[in-house]
């Protein structure tokens, strides 16, 4: 890259730097297994870290990629030097990244990221500023996630192509500075893909063999490739990915969600339309970027507003209904049917993250993949906060050093011990640590209920819309409780997973939902004896009454700790419109219970309610890896609303009209959360 070009780019990305802790994400952070480093996490660190094969980097910017259907995709290809600065003539292996957030801004990342002295010295700086123990705790989470090689990850990492490889870092259909119109995980984008690791693999520079690497969005196109062309791909390194994206971001539950998308849509659709401004000053200016680009200037704004407006399922666009109904051509393309993966494939995900549901079944569903090849990371942060403090003690490897191992063993065949690493290493919520174990759920729990009683518990110590218990024992009186909607949830850990993690910057938010249960029916349990795990997805079986033809819920499972403090470690929503759940795909205890409800989240299983009908509904939640230590309390949080995180679509929240709803505690028919525990709760 060009001296002057570096220069302003480093200028402007240490601009942003500084005031990238103003919107700080935290995660947890908790002591570990030496394991979860080891000996090997250490040789990996030394071999990313120390003298590389090859002396610098070439970046080749704005490479054009034409598609089977004619539309130019524009990439920056990155290639290792040789002393003279020329590019080495040596086939090398080529990692993929597609982006839709401007290959520009991946450059900017990695240039400021990896300039030498200043950008060490600017990060170790900040990390002198200590706000753990204020309100602005997570501010230090930031600064870790800094370098824990998510950067490195999520645009091109230097020290990846000194050691060997070959970067093409490509911007998505509609997107950045390539043609045609942004599809979102459309079939063309998906096939664009596809095509793009053909034509990287057929270069002069290329051995043939590719890798894909990227965060997100960029994690999710690297699932649908290793689905779409099994084969093809030697390895990929997926960070917060995600595979069924209607029940992870779009309706999660059945409730749209806002929260993120109407934020995420605006970023994408802003920054395509940023011009390229070399291409206008040369004379090369794409005139038919500019045509695609006035074609559709606010993909799918027009479809969020559709679903959130339309007072009746029957009135909802043409597009609106593809995406809400299973089964389409549209639906079909947000869904990734890991199981026809043969890719080796390293997940990184988070409890918190917007994609836990995907990432939390990957291992199960990686079903082609021997256990040398697939493993699982999960860590307690957000969604931009993946990998906060990895490469510390106690803490798996950096990023980047576990992605280098990766691609080394499968893409050269280096012998690296990189495929003994454990199949699942999951952090352990609220208060952190790592546990390792062959499988998520770990081995050795059982789903047991916890039954939601009217009597109180008398262990809140902050205002709370009503104070219930929880016990391993039926309830033996009957009782209703009113769950009005409220608007406390703009300030809990679920709003702070909606945002990727925004509001959780102020402890009081994400640290604690006691502010949050100011609108809440709460129920909680006796104080643990011994140290309890629970591992797996729990479930809110709720008998309930509305008084409309639809209603919504929104649940969380939380650990109290003996100072009353209240960590939400599981989070769930339901649109009762959309209960059903599909058996098919649903996993049971034993006796029948549900353990893993998933719902069809389809149109045509829309069913409205009788006002006034008494009704069991079974809310999905989150699954978690956590622990009650001694004095520990389990807590279950009922509302009515999950604003900002998601909404009613139309037609529930019209038919809803957001009026109270209603709890019924029946000895005969009870209420309970099933929980799988390493030990019974009484």
């Amino acid at each position: 890259m060009k001296s002057s070009l570096r220069g302003r780019i480093v200028t402007a990305a240490l601009a942003l730097l500084i005031a990238l802790p103003l919107v700080a994400l935290p995660t947890g952070t908790g002591p570990s297994d030496a394991a979860v480093f080891g000996t090997l996490g250490a040789r990996w660190t030394r071999t990313q870290d120390g003298p590389q094969k090859y002396s610098g980097y070439r970046v080749t910017p704005d490479v054009p990629i034409r598609m089977s259907d004619g539309t130019v995709l524009r990439g920056n290809l990155i290639r290792p030097t040789d002393r003279s600065g020329a590019p080495v003539r040596e086939k090398l292996p080529t990692i993929v990244n597609m982006t839709p957030y401007t290959k520009m801004v991946s450059a900017l990342a990695s240039e400021v990221t990896n300039y030498p002295v200043l950008a060490p010295q600017l990060i170790d700086l900040l990390n002198g500023i200590n706000l753990q123990g204020t309100v602005l705790s997570g501010y230090n989470e930031l600064v870790g996630a800094l370098r824990g090689g998510l950067i490195q990850t999520f645009s091109y990492d230097p020290k990846l192509i000194k050691s060997g490889y070959n970067m093409l870092v490509v911007d998505v259909r509609g997107t950045g500075f390539s043609q045609g119109t942004w599809q979102v995980f459309g079939d063309r984008e998906r096939r664009d893909t596809v095509e793009v690791l053909d034509w990287a693999s057929k270069q002069r520079w290329s051995n043939g063999k590719t890798g894909m690497a990227g965060v997100s969005y960029s994690g999710i196109n690297q699932l649908q490739a290793a689905a779409d062309a099994p084969g093809k791909l030697g390895a990929i390194f997926p960070v917060v990915p995600g595979a069924d994206l209607v029940r992870d971001i779009i309706a999660p539950g059945g409730g749209l969600g806002v929260g993120f998308l109407s934020f995420w849509l605006a970023i994408v659709n802003g920054t395509k339309m940023i011009p390229n401004i070399a291409s206008m000053l040369n004379g090369t200016f794409d005139w038919k970027w500019l045509a695609d680009r006035v074609k559709d200037p606010l993909t799918y704004f027009d479809l969020l507003i559709d679903a959130l407006v339309t007072r009746d399922v029957n009135g909802f666009s043409p597009q609106t209904r593809s995406m809400m109904t299973a089964g389409t051509a549209r639906r079909d393309s947000l869904y990734t049917d890991v199981g026809a993966i043969t890719t080796p494939s390293f997940t990184i995900g988070g409890w918190n993250d917007l994609f836990t549901n995907s990432e939390s079944r990957m291992l199960r569903g990686l079903s082609q993949l021997p256990d040398a090849k697939k493993k699982l990371i999960m860590d307690d942060g957000y969604h931009v906060t993946s990998s906060s403090n990895f490469g510390r003690p106690g803490y798996p490897p950096r990023l980047d050093v576990l992605a280098r191992a990766w691609y080394d063993k499968w893409l050269k065949g280096i012998d690296n011990g990189i495929d003994r690493y454990p199949q699942a290493t999951l952090a352990s919520e609220p208060n952190g640590g790592f546990l390792q174990g062959p499988s998520f759920p770990l081995p050795g729990h059982t789903y047991q209920r916890q039954y939601l009683r009217g009597t109180p518990s008398h262990s809140v110590n902050t205002p709370v819309a009503g104070d219930g218990s929880l016990s391993a024992s039926r309830p033996a009186k009957r009782a209703t409780r009113e769950v009005k909607p409220g608007l406390s949830t703009l300030c809990d850990r679920d709003s702070a997973q909606s945002t990727a993690g925004v509001t959780a910057l102020f402890d009081f938010c994400g640290n604690d939902t006691r502010l949050s249960e100011t609108a809440a029916q709460t129920f909680t349990g006796r104080p643990a004896t011994a140290l309890t795990r629970i591992s797996g997805t729990p479930v809110v079986h709720l008998r309930q009454r509305l008084n409309a033809p639809d209603g919504y819920w929104h649940a969380t499972l939380n650990v109290v700790s003996p100072d009353g403090r209240s960590r939400v470690v599981s989070m769930g929503q339901l649109m009762v419109s959309l209960r059903a759940v599909d058996p098919s795909r649903s996993g049971y205890a034993p006796n029948g219970d549900l353990t893993d409800p998933v719902l069809y989240l389809s149109l045509d299983h829309y069913a409205k309610v009788r006002p006034g009908q008494i009704l069991d509904v079974d809310i999905p939640m989150s699954a978690t890896q956590a622990a009650l230590k001694p004095g520990d309390r389990l807590r279950v949080d009922l509302y009515s609303l999950n604003f900002p995180k998601s909404l009613p679509l139309g037609p529930g929240l019209w038919s809803s009209q957001l009026r109270p709803q209603y709890i019924e505690i029946d000895p005969a028919k009870p209420s309970w959360v099933n929980v799988p525990l390493s030990r019974p709760l009484g």
